[in-house]
């Protein structure tokens, strides 16, 4: 202790007075052993000591172990460990990688990964040739050795010997092929099986018994009677004449347009100046269901066709005593859509039993029958003299097909529609038609290519199932199902006229058919409620309502040589007239 303890001497100053002080003062409590080896100082000077541990006890280095691990959970040390003793390893042999940096050396994010001994290469050739022949060098074994070598030799003969088995796979690797029964040769047409040959062990099924047998055969024609009756033959066509005479005194029959109703129904003039209908004057009862379209006879417009959801068609007369003259019954179900030729000698209409039927006007025979077992949703002849005989239908399977009527056989089908087909409307003197659809899109055709050339689809827009040319072949009117009337440009550009949409009638769900005044002073529509809309084309502000109908009004048509009469169906059964 006295080693290593170190004393702080205090020297006195040279003055008298503080050396009799200072003689005088008895000395502080010192250690003895302390004083022994302080030589004496000048002659009659004595020295005050004041003593201080300014060192604390420190560990002996050499008796720090170094073989002792520190633990890693520990907060602090009580003394100062060895580079060797921080970074020896927990657990394992001392790594041999380490090098004198204060971090270890790292290859890999968990630490230093080592090579092995058995490289990428020689591992994949390895895996390769176990996994095919079912051996595979001893990764353990050195190979230059010639005991090794010997024993490498023998686990290849082994594995030869067990023919290719490997250690995962237990039994019989493969069974022998199951043999086929020979057929002949491929020359011999009526004894070669070839592929289709049956197996050597195979058993033939059990064979039903006569009694079986003679019970599936039942079952077998049930099912393809069944199948035969959902086809649906085609109705059979029966007219029913309800006029006394079919011809006059002079042999003209009704289609003779009358010249004794105080206009000129064979001109192609039309009025000077249209006015707003204003009451009902006329009602054609005679359909016991709705009535689902309305069509008048072509340039004179002296008679009207109707087709109804009673499967029947039928024929009235516009003028005079405006008596039903022929009653055409040929479809199995409800009467879709109607369509006249251009001489009105003909009609073609489209029902739900999936057939078209063309029909002669006069007598009332059905000239021929159409179907490709799809439902027609609409039908129009194309217009031009020359291709009176080509009619084009809109198909619930989302094609347009096109019809040659004296052959009876489709030379045409347009499908690009993602949807059934609702409306076929001809423009631009006949070259083009435009198509609309449940596609919600329209689409224009040129006359016999089957791709359109226009395609007129915005996120916005609605389906519009019912679509009419204006007279003067410059505007089509779409009803929209947003309970709008579009107006579409007929001449090149197709766009959509904004300044020009007919709002405030309800239509939503119903393809009520649009019409303008023969002036294009106004726009008629029927909707949802029964009432007959007409707007004012030039500012599209709705000018009059009449309630027309107890159900939906389904079409409105403008006759088109007078000033102020409309034609209204509805689903009431009912065709009315208005003046």
């Amino acid at each position: 202790m006295a080693a290593t303890v170190e004393s702080l001497v205090s020297y006195g100053t040279d003055s008298d007075s503080d050396n009799e002080t200072k003689s005088n003062a008895s000395p502080e409590k010192v250690d003895p052993d302390a004083l022994a080896h302080l030589q004496p100082l000048k002659s009659g000077k004595t020295m005050s000591l004041a003593l201080l541990n300014s060192a604390p006890e420190v560990a002996v280095k050499e008796a720090v172990e170094t073989g002792v691990h520190l633990d890693p959970s520990l907060k602090e040390v009580t003394y100062n460990p060895t580079y060797e003793t921080m970074f020896a390893p927990e657990f394992g042999p001392v790594n041999p990688y380490r090098s004198q940096q204060m971090a270890a050396p790292r290859n890999m994010l968990s630490g230093y990964a080592e090579p092995a001994h058995v490289n990428d290469f020689m591992f994949e050739q390895q895996r390769r040739t176990f996994s095919t022949f079912g051996y595979a060098l001893d990764p353990s074994v050195d190979t230059t050795s010639q005991n090794s070598s010997n024993s490498y030799i023998g686990a290849v003969d082994e594995a030869e010997k067990k023919k290719g088995l490997t250690v995962f796979e237990v039994g019989p690797k493969k069974h022998d092929k199951r043999k086929k029964v020979q057929g002949g040769e491929s020359d011999d047409i009526d004894n070669y099986l070839g592929p289709w040959a049956k197996y050597v062990d195979e058993k033939d099924g059990a064979k039903p018994s006569e009694e079986e047998q003679k019970e599936l055969d039942e079952i077998t024609a049930k099912r393809q009677k069944k199948g035969r009756n959902e086809e649906e033959a085609p109705a059979e066509e029966k007219t029913i004449l309800h006029v006394k005479d079919a011809y006059d005194y002079q042999g003209r029959s009704y289609l003779h347009v009358p010249q004794d109703v105080g206009i000129n129904l064979r001109t192609a003039d039309i009025p000077d100046k249209c006015y707003l209908p204003k009451k009902q004057i006329h009602v054609w009862t005679g359909h016991t269901k709705g009535v689902s379209a309305i069509r008048l006879f072509p340039v004179s417009g002296h008679l009207l066709l109707s087709c109804s959801m009673d499967c029947k068609i039928k024929l009235w007369e516009v003028y005079n005593e405006r008596r039903c003259v022929r009653t055409f019954i040929g479809h199995s179900k409800a009467v879709r859509d109607i369509c006249f030729n251009n001489t009105g000698t003909q009609y073609m209409s489209a029902a739900y039993d999936r057939y078209l039927k063309l029909w002669d006007t006069e007598t009332g025979q059905c000239i021929s029958r159409f179907t490709n077992r799809k439902v027609p949703y609409c039908v129009k002849f194309n217009p031009d003299e020359d291709k009176q005989n080509l009619f084009v239908a809109g198909m619930s399977d989302k094609k347009i097909v096109q019809w040659d009527a004296r052959t009876g056989e489709v030379v045409q089908e347009y499908d690009r529609h993602l949807g059934a087909v609702n409306t076929i409307t001809f423009v631009d003197e006949n070259r083009r038609f435009v198509s609309t659809s449940d596609d919600k899109s329209l689409r224009v055709w040129e006359w016999d290519i089957p791709v359109d050339f226009k395609y007129i689809a915005e996120p916005s827009m609605h389906s519009m199932p019912a679509v009419t040319l204006s007279p003067n072949g410059k505007w089509l009117a779409c009803q929209s199902m947003d309970n709008q009337i579009l107006i579409f440009g007929a001449q090149n550009r197709f766009r959509l006229n904004k300044k020009k949409i007919f709002k405030g009638h309800m239509v939503a769900g119903y393809a009520c058919q649009v019409d303008f005044s023969p002036d294009m002073s106004y726009v008629v529509s029927g909707d949802a409620d029964g009432k007959l809309n007409i707007w004012d084309w030039k500012t599209t502000k709705l000018y009059h309502r009449i309630k027309a109908h107890d159900k939906v009004c389904i079409s409105a048509l403008w006759h088109p040589h007078e000033t102020s009469k409309v034609i209204t169906c509805g689903w009431d059964g009912l065709i009315k007239l208005w003046d």
